[in-house]
């Protein structure tokens, strides 16, 4: 049995680039359209594309397109993760509702957090 999550974006053979290059994630399929990241020992991330994307406001604003999701990466030292992701086409929200989190926007402007592991 497999498992996994779709992401609408408008360019998913593009975003998938950035995840797969942001977590070391090994590309398994891409065809028009649809681009599948494949995390080791676990689920499918698949990137679709979408026509008339919008990207989601983060932190969120009444009658915009909200988040409905987000990624959540544990890292042992957050600067340094934060400065990666910034250099592979991230950035960083705004608004930062903790000091051990960090909210970065992908290229595509979904939200997701790096989180650093505090132990």
């Amino acid at each position: 049995m497999w498992w996994g999550t779709a992401i609408e974006a408008p360019d998913p053979g593009a975003l998938a680039r950035f995840y797969s290059d942001l977590l070391g994630w090994p590309i398994g399929h891409e065809e028009p359209g649809t681009t599948v990241l494949a995390a080791p020992e676990g689920p499918f991330v698949v990137f679709q594309e979408a026509t008339g994307y919008t990207p989601p406001v983060w932190p969120p604003v009444d009658g915009q397109q909200r988040t409905m999701m987000h990624f959540d990466f544990q890292v042992g030292d957050l600067e340094s993760a934060v400065a990666e992701a910034v250099a592979l086409g991230a950035t960083v929200a705004a608004e930062q509702p903790q000091p051990n989190v960090r909210v970065l926007l992908d290229p595509a402007g979904h939200p997701f957090c790096l989180v650093l592991d505090e132990e």
